[in-house]
């Protein structure tokens, strides 16, 4: 590991440390609190999508007639991030996304997709704050989405590859690990198609997809010392905002639970 990735991963344990050690694992305990959960979770996995496809489109050739486009590593690596969010299989051997899996999931334990599926068809790239302003989620939800688009509209490659990085792809595995361990429903009801979707990205990004995102950081900050100090800068408010985004579920969890027992 170079020094600079090691100072980077440094600056940012702690807040890393806090979100793995999140007080609201420990309160998906009950179905309604899962419910919950789920509804606000997936805005993030959906949004996860399009900075992914971001990066795909920066640092890969989308274009016609076709070129190739910066280093080929980086290349395979991002186009076989892709292949495995936008294409993979589900529990059936079906083909699927891991957004597409994620609805199933909400779908196996009646959780309402219908705000995510209204958004994502009403939305564009010039409308999509006003619409998100519309949705029923927690407003830390929103701020969690709009600080995803800002970086995708910033479109700076060395600052999206380290959001998606520290961010997302080498946080997830920690992060599902523990949900995994916490959650706990009524017996009569069957989670498992939410168990594979949170045990596959397990698998994956913490054996392929973590360790090949750390790769294409190395990449694109190079030696430029300014770069690596701005993907240490996104790499915290990523994990803050993720911290917010969790603060707010867990919000959302209490006041479901308050005005359930009134």
């Amino acid at each position: 590991m170079s020094r600079e990735l090691q100072k980077l991963e440094l600056e940012i344990e702690g807040y890393r440390s806090q979100l793995i050690n999140h007080p609201l694992y420990d309160r998906l305990n009950s179905l309604d609190a899962l419910k919950t959960f789920m509804k606000e979770h997936v805005f993030a996995v959906w949004d996860f999508m399009s900075l992914l496809k971001s990066l795909q489109r920066g640092l890969t050739c989308i274009d016609l007639p076709w070129h190739p486009v910066g280093n080929p590593e980086t290349r395979r690596l991002i186009n076989a991030i892709v292949w495995g969010e936008e294409s993979d299989v589900n529990d059936q051997g079906t083909a699927v996304s891991h957004f597409e899996l994620y609805l199933d999931a909400m779908a196996e334990i009646e959780v309402d997709t219908q705000p995510i599926l209204n958004f994502i068809q009403s939305c564009n790239f010039s409308n999509l704050e006003t619409e998100l302003q519309s949705v029923e989620i927690h407003s830390n939800t929103k701020e969690f989405v709009q600080f995803t688009f800002s970086a995708i509209r910033e479109n700076e490659l060395h600052k999206l590859a380290a959001l998606f990085t520290f961010g997302r792809e080498d946080l997830i595995p920690d992060m599902f690990i523990q949900i995994v361990k916490s959650i706990e429903v009524e017996s009569v009801v069957s989670i498992g198609k939410l168990l594979f979707y949170l045990e596959r990205h397990i698998k994956v990004d913490g054996g392929e997809h973590g360790p090949m995102a750390l790769n294409m950081i190395k990449e694109l900050c190079g030696t430029d010392q300014q770069k690596w100090m701005e993907a240490t800068s996104i790499s915290i408010e990523a994990l803050k905002m993720r911290i917010q985004l969790w603060d707010g579920v867990l919000l959302a969890i209490e006041s479901q639970e308050v005005a359930t027992n009134h």
